[in-house]
């Protein structure tokens, strides 16, 4: 097995899926001749020309095509250069693509992915480093997905190609060239829907996702606790199965995001972990997030990010509650 990074493994998933099935497509802004925004693309216009399409800047009109091609019997990846530009596409993401199969009873459905690069941590631009998981799970009938590694990102990109219904498939921004681990040359699936609990502990549950699982494991291997990890991988559906067994096991639960603290994943966790396990737990659960705020622009940006020296403390304040 080659060590790719999380682009590397991205790029072959598409390379793998696009010789197999003819259906598939790729669409998006410079998906083609430049191969993406980060390069992800890169090199598949020229082995697949039938297969790869730039699209004007319109991210409504390729979110739009997306679903006619759908429709139509194909199946698109399509590309959102970043996060904070999905927005002009939320009528149709909302309107037509999550609605589609239950509007026409199941007779139709629409095996979209969309691609979206997301979270900050490379002081980028305003619009370009969102953290907005929490809202596109809030849409009934959207599969929500984040990989944060390599191995995770091919399995869970072919996954989601086979998933049948609708995914926005997030990938952050930070670890695309970050990390690098083996991946298997085959073809292979990671379950949509299935969290992956990275190392067992009996102290403490940390759950987290997506750009801060690198740095929640570096923080984890300098805490003097039995930690159990999770990586939460699918946003919704959120894995109940496995996040309640171990909160219950554990007995603390400290939830790790990226995003502002209101109304975000973490809400729904700790409310599923206390309505279900109040009676393990031996403290409340405990968040710790991004604040209220638009992420800043570049020089302010690591004040906003969770480090290590904040997992600690809250990782300390949760033992001696």
């Amino acid at each position: 097995m080659a060590k790719l990074t999380m682009v590397q493994a991205l790029n072959q998933a598409m390379d793998q899926v696009l010789a197999k099935d003819k259906r598939a497509l790729i669409l998006g802004e410079d998906v083609g001749v430049d191969g993406g925004v980060f390069r992800v693309t890169d090199g598949l216009i020229k082995k697949y020309p039938n297969q790869v399409f730039d699209t004007p800047l319109s991210e409504s009109a390729i979110v739009g095509a997306s679903i006619g091609l759908a429709i139509n019997g194909l199946k698109p990846i399509a590309e959102i250069q970043f996060m904070g530009f999905y927005l002009p596409a939320f009528n149709q993401i909302v309107a037509h693509l999550a609605r589609y199969r239950n509007r026409t009873r199941g007779t139709v459905n629409l095996p979209v992915v969309i691609r979206i690069p997301c979270h900050g941590g490379i002081r980028a631009l305003e619009h370009h480093s969102e953290a907005t998981e929490a809202l596109l799970a809030q849409i009934p009938g959207l599969t929500v997905v984040m990989p944060s590694t390599p191995y995770d990102a091919k399995g869970l990109l072919i996954a989601s190609v086979n998933h049948g219904d609708p995914v926005m498939f997030l990938e952050p921004i930070k670890v695309y060239r970050s990390i690098k681990e083996e991946v298997p040359e085959e073809m292979y699936e990671v379950p949509i829907g299935k969290a992956n609990i990275i190392q067992e502990g009996t102290d403490m549950t940390v759950i987290t996702w997506g750009s801060y699982i690198k740095d929640v494991m570096e923080a984890v291997k300098d805490a003097p606790y039995s930690i159990e990890l999770i990586d939460l991988r699918t946003i919704s559906p959120l894995d109940n199965e496995t996040i309640l067994a171990s909160a219950q096991k554990t007995g603390r639960v400290l939830i790790i995001q990226e995003a502002p603290k209101t109304c975000s994943i973490s809400s729904e966790l700790s409310s599923r972990i206390h309505e279900k396990c109040y009676l393990s737990l031996k403290a409340p659960v405990k968040r710790l997030t991004g604040y209220d705020i638009t992420m800043p622009l570049p020089a302010g940006e690591e004040l906003y990010l969770v480090n290590k020296p904040r997992i600690h403390r809250a990782m300390k304040e949760l033992m001696e509650f």
